[in-house]
C-alpha cells in the first residue's frame, strides 16, 4: 500500500480558458481535477450542481461553445478541467444578462419561462435543465424544426436529465413555450 500523495507531489498544469465571456488563467490546476471542482473551488462558480458524480443525472452540465458557433452540453462531474483548455465554456451563471457590477439585469427567455411555468421544486437539477434548453434553443435558431417534430425534439434534448422531484412536464412545457413564441425556431410543415 502506497502513502497518499502530498500536495507537492500532485502534478499540475497551467489552464487557460474562457468562462462566461471572460478569460481565466493561466493558472496551475491539478491534472485529473474534474471541471465541476475547478468551477467550485477555483472560481467560486457553484451553480453547476454535483448530483450523482457519475455523469448520469446531468445536474452538472456546462455549455461548451464550439468555434463553428454551435454549442453542446458537457458533464462537468466526469470531465477533467484540462479538457476545456483554450475553449469557451458557459455555466449557469453566464446565462442571464448582467451589468458591469455582475448584477443580473434580465433572465434569459428559458429562465423566465421556467419561473412562469413553476418548472422546478427543489431546483437542484435546474442548472442542468437551463443549460440543456439553452443548447436546444441555440440549435433551433440555426436549424428550425417543423412544428410536428417539436415535442420529439424537446424530449430528445431533455430526456437524459434527471429531476428527482419529477418536474419533467413543467420543464417540457416551458421549453415548448419558448420555442413556439420565439420567431424562427419552429417552422410550419408544408
Amino acid at each position: 500500500m502506497s502513502a497518499p500523495q502530498s500536495a507537492s507531489q500532485i502534478l499540475s498544469q497551467d489552464l487557460s480558458l474562457d468562462i462566461n465571456g471572460k478569460a481565466v488563467g493561466p493558472m496551475p490546476v491539478p491534472e485529473g481535477l474534474m471541471m465541476i471542482d475547478f468551477l467550485h473551488e477555483y472560481l467560486g462558480l457553484t451553480g453547476s450542481r454535483l448530483g450523482c458524480g457519475q455523469g448520469v443525472c446531468r445536474a452538472c452540465v456546462v455549455i461548451l461553445d464550439k468555434p463553428d458557433g454551435s454549442s453542446e452540453e458537457v458533464r462537468s462531474c466526469i470531465t477533467g478541467a484540462h479538457f476545456f483548455k483554450g475553449k469557451k465554456v458557459r455555466t449557469i451563471e453566464g446565462i442571464a444578462q448582467r451589468n458591469d457590477k455582475g448584477e443580473v439585469t434580465a433572465l434569459s427567455p428559458i429562465q423566465q419561462k421556467f419561473l412562469e411555468h413553476f418548472s422546478f421544486q427543489c431546483g437542484y437539477c435546474t442548472p442542468g435543465f437551463v443549460n440543456a434548453a439553452t443548447v436546444l434553443l441555440e440549435k433551433l435558431k440555426r436549424t428550425p424544426v417543423a412544428r410536428g417534430k417539436l415535442d420529439e425534439t424537446i424530449t430528445d434534448a431533455l430526456n437524459d436529465h434527471i429531476c428527482r422531484c419529477t418536474g419533467y412536464v413543467r420543464y417540457f412545457e416551458a421549453v415548448r413555450d419558448v420555442a413556439l413564441t420565439t420567431p424562427g425556431l419552429v417552422k410550419d410543415a408544408k
